[in-house]
C-alpha cells in the first residue's frame, strides 16, 4: 500500500483529505500535517510515496518547503512525488507549482475523481527520472 503525507494548515480540509485518501482504499494515510516546516522535517526524516501538499500556508509556503524537500541530499527522499493543491487554479499557480518542483497540481475543492487520476499518474510517473517534464 502507499503511503501518504498530508500538509494543510486549515484543519476542515486536512479532514476532508484524509478521509478522501483512506476512503479510496488503496492508499494509507502516513500523517496529516498542519506546516510545511513540519512537512520537511517528515520528509527529512522517513521515506514516503506522496505529499499532497498545500501551496498557501503561513511562515514557509508549499513551494518553499518543495524545493527545501528536492534539495535534500538522499536522492529516494528528495525526489518524493509531491501534489499540490491550491484554491488557486489559475495557469500562473500550475507553473508555479511545476517550476519549484511539484509533480501535479489539484485545484480546491478537491473532486474525488481528479484526486485518483491525480494519484496514479503520479505513482506511475514516480518510475521515471525526477523532475518532471
Amino acid at each position: 500500500m502507499t503511503s501518504v503525507l498530508i500538509v494543510e494548515d486549515q484543519r476542515m480540509p486536512r479532514e476532508n483529505m484524509e478521509h478522501l485518501v483512506e476512503d479510496s482504499g488503496r492508499y494509507r494515510r502516513v500523517a496529516s500535517l498542519s506546516t510545511a516546516e513540519m512537512a520537511l522535517a517528515q520528509c527529512a526524516r522517513h521515506s514516503v510515496d506522496l505529499v499532497l501538499m498545500d501551496v498557501q500556508m503561513p511562515i514557509m509556503d508549499g513551494y518553499t518547503a518543495t524545493r527545501q524537500i528536492r534539495a535534500l541530499e538522499d536522492p529516494a527522499l528528495a525526489g518524493i512525488p509531491i501534489l499540490a493543491m491550491t484554491a488557486n487554479a489559475f495557469d500562473e499557480d500550475r507553473r508555479n507549482a511545476l517550476a519549484s518542483g511539484m509533480n501535479g497540481f489539484l485545484s480546491k475543492p478537491i473532486i474525488v475523481g481528479d484526486l485518483v487520476q491525480e494519484l496514479r499518474k503520479i505513482l506511475s510517473d514516480a518510475r521515471s527520472p525526477f523532475p518532471p517534464s
